[in-house]
């Protein structure tokens, strides 16, 4: 089966393969252009809040050994490769992450390592908490105009059965394109919220993973 990849890189290449080990066809259709932004970090943070793997290569190698939390195990992995050593990942979504580092209290400041526009409920959750929050943009995710051709070709002859979609901000983005063909597509959300932000298109249906993972988002393409 053709399976719509509409998650940017870095991240597509890799869900790409793991379709191909399924035995699917993957298409990429990446519907955000992510832009680094500076980082400009605290150099000694008690702790780094990471809520998308997007953050990862912005983050510098002098704040390897920093307590890092993330939303997610995909986002650990990713941190745990660029040479994080101390790493939680509280495999869920936003509220499971903030009671994780409820949980954990370390004293001082936690710095929230996130993209543009992102973040800022999260991190008035953590001061109402008692917790010292700094919030650093580090990157910006861009909608795209136009999906690839290849990608709109595939649509637009019914050839996609179904599409993954990793974030809300992902799926805002391929409903403002407005793309063929998706009334015989199965899309498959992340999460309930990514799920929500799926109105405004005819689909055959819209499922949502039961956690948060990709291992789960992929359980739905069975």
């Amino acid at each position: 089966m053709k399976i719509l990849v509409t998650r940017p890189e870095p991240g597509a290449s890799a869900t790409a393969a793991r379709l191909v080990a399924m035995g699917h066809e993957p298409v990429l259709a990446p519907c955000l252009a992510i832009t680094p932004r500076p980082a400009h970090l605290p150099a000694n943070p008690a702790a780094l809040v990471v809520t998308s793997g997007q953050a990862v290569p912005a983050l510098p190698p002098a704040l390897h050994n920093v307590p890092v939390f993330c939303v997610g195990d995909a986002t650990a992995g990713k941190l745990r490769a660029a040479g994080f050593t101390r790493v939680e990942s509280a495999s869920g979504d936003a509220a499971d992450l903030l009671r994780l580092i409820r949980e954990r209290h370390l004293p001082g400041l936690h710095v929230l390592a996130v993209g543009e526009r992102h973040g800022q409920a999260l991190a008035r959750q953590l001061r109402t908490a008692g917790f010292a929050v700094t919030r650093r943009t580090v990157y910006a995710a861009r909608p795209l105009r136009m999906l690839p051709e290849a990608a709109r070709a595939a649509l637009a002859g019914g050839e996609i059965g179904a599409a993954l979609f990793y974030s809300a901000e992902s799926a805002r983005a391929f409903i403002r394109l407005n793309p063929p063909g998706t009334a015989q597509i199965i899309a498959c959300a992340l999460s309930p919220a990514v799920a929500a932000a799926l109105g405004g298109l005819p689909w055959r249906a819209i499922r949502a993973a039961l956690a948060p993972t990709e291992a789960d988002l992929m359980a739905l393409l069975s």
